[in-house]
């Protein structure tokens, strides 16, 4: 592509840059601007009653009519989760452009939205497309999911490669190999900017391949006495494959459960990537009179969600599945940062029912489908970019990645550590940190998108914490005097059905309110002595701070 000496690309992370997941990145140059992925994560302890988590897009749909493409290099939710919320807000048709396996896994995401007339276009490694004055090349890399790929743009203002999420795995479950040879290629056009996968950048190791787990599912599997219960996530085809593998070859049945998972299950072999016979699948509800020793069972529920079907069969609340003594449960990934305690939760109301439990720390049911450090390395020196900025991790993955690109070469002034909404800004005479624009997160609750905020969330984790505490009195300002009984109410404190604690409090409040009206003041002051009264009785008696509600009535 020829370059115009006066163009600057800017390269704008939404997300994706403070957490494992809400992979989201913006391109714009020339007055075009591209999208790379579109992702969401999962809450946890820090977020009470929250579904999901959106990175703000907000500069997208400011910047509406520049967007000529979004590219998804990946079918799994941390990189296609926001895109219905996202094509609902845009307003208008936006093609989006990704493999068949990864279209087909948001073709039923749009689906559950009633999201219709998207513009689907399906690509393949070693396309090319042009859009606006960007070209895009897409490469396949070797993931944990089938039609993985990373893309290499060009622009007037110069070239950025941007890896995806890969590993080198060198004995790959569908032969996809990373593609060394494009990558090779690139370099020799010039790489300005590489952005790359930092999920793994403190493990100093090699990743292990898939093709690992698959001979520890297999032995488990046939030496198992009674049913095998195997939990993962919905979207790894490969290892939902080598299940079915061993399972056929121990001569048992597999029964899918778990809506992600049924619908992964169906969307996956209609499109060829995942191979198992009508004969061999068996619905959940036709288990009864099947001896346990010739099932296995996939199922949700690998990080301890609690309305998952694991979760579901572990508290005895599944609907067709139960737990006996002597089944074996694998649980095939590991906990994503913050889902630890769920996870051993889990694990461990399974093993006192009396279930064999295999994670990753008995056995390898589960490798990473990240690169490992020295991976890392090898990609940086293979593209050998002028300058790098580390994407998709936590902070201290992002700055262990910078030092790995230090170590390969890049000079320490080209490498770029950002923050969600910072920006860098390439041009013919290299890269810059540009403006920041306004970047965040967005809360999914229920069926609100973007109302709820931090002080809500503040005051639920208050909530839980600490309870609440309701006090009504009804007062007359012209006789300055409380009318009828003060009442009061206490959910979540700690002695709160204790009588002679309530007592205490609608005494002091009454006393203090007493006190007030003989002073003078209106409801405001009222409402204050009224809180106080109450904090401070609950404080000396029970050591709580609860919300408290303060309701003055004037008659």
């Amino acid at each position: 592509m020829k370059k115009n000496p006066n163009s600057v690309l800017r390269v704008i992370p939404l997300g994706g840059l403070d957490a494992i997941g809400k992979n989201m990145t913006a391109f714009e140059c020339d007055g075009d601007m591209i999208l790379d992925d579109a992702g969401l994560m999962f809450p946890d302890d820090d977020h009470p009653g929250i579904d999901l988590i959106l990175p703000d897009y907000t500069y997208v749909l400011e910047n509406a009519e520049k967007l000529k493409g979004i590219v998804v290099t990946h079918g799994h939710e941390d990189h296609t989760g926001s895109l219905p919320y996202l094509l609902k807000d845009l307003g208008v048709t936006v093609p989006i452009y990704a493999t068949k396996l990864t279209l087909g896994l948001i073709e039923g995401k749009l689906a559950e939205h009633r999201i219709k007339n998207a513009k689907l276009v399906e690509i393949k490694p070693g396309d090319q497309i042009r859009l606006g004055c960007f070209v895009v090349d897409f490469f396949a890399v070797n993931h944990s999911i089938p039609g993985a790929v990373g893309v290499f743009l060009q622009s007037p203002a110069g070239n950025v490669l941007h890896t995806g999420d890969f590993k080198l795995d060198q004995t790959p479950i569908d032969g996809v190999h990373t593609d060394f040879g494009a990558l090779a290629e690139f370099s020799k056009k010039g790489v300005d900017l590489m952005l790359s996968d930092s999920t793994n950048a403190t493990n100093p190791n090699f990743t292990p391949s898939e093709a690992e787990v698959g001979k520890t599912l297999s032995q488990i599997i046939s030496q198992a006495k009674g049913r095998v219960i195997i939990a993962s996530f919905a979207s790894h085809i490969h290892r939902m494959q080598q299940i079915c593998d061993a399972a056929v070859a121990s001569g048992r049945k597999v029964v899918v459960t778990g809506r992600s998972m049924i619908q992964n299950t169906d969307i996956a072999r209609k499109l060829g990537y995942l191979n198992i016979s009508d004969n061999d699948l068996i619905d959940a509800y036709d288990l009864k009179g099947i001896p346990s020793d010739q099932v296995v069972i996939m199922c949700t529920g690998s990080q301890g969600e609690p309305l998952s079907a694991l979760a579901r069969i572990a508290n005895g609340e599944h609907r067709t599945i139960d737990i006996e003594p002597g089944d074996t449960v694998i649980i095939s990934a590991t906990p994503v940062p913050g889902n630890e305690k769920a996870v051993t939760r889990v694990i461990n109301s399974l093993a006192k029912i009396g279930a064999d439990v295999y994670d990753k720390s008995r056995a390898r049911v589960h490798v990473s489908g990240h690169a490992g450090a020295e991976e890392l390395k090898i990609m940086l020196s293979i593209v050998a970019p002028k300058a790098f900025m580390p994407v998709h991790g936590e902070a201290t993955h992002l700055r262990a990645h910078a030092g790995l690109a230090e170590a390969t070469g890049v000079a320490p002034e080209n490498i770029f550590v950002l923050e969600n909404g910072e920006s860098l800004e390439l041009t013919s005479k290299g890269v810059r940190l540009g403006e920041p624009v306004e970047s965040g997160v967005v809360y999914v609750d229920g069926l609100s998108v973007g109302d709820t905020s931090q002080d809500v969330l503040d005051e639920r984790t208050k909530l839980g914490n600490q309870g609440f505490a309701s006090i009504a009195a009804a007062v007359n300002l012209k006789t300055r005097k409380t009318v009828g009984e003060v009442q009061l109410e206490m959910h979540g404190i700690t002695g709160g059905d204790d009588y002679y604690l309530a007592d205490e409090a609608v005494s002091a409040v009454k006393n203090a309110l007493g006190r007030q009206l003989a002073k003078g003041g209106g409801v405001k002051e009222l409402r204050k002595v009224a809180r106080d009264a109450l904090l401070s009785v609950l404080w000396d008696r029970a050591k709580q701070r609860p919300m408290a509600c303060v309701s003055i009535i004037e008659v």
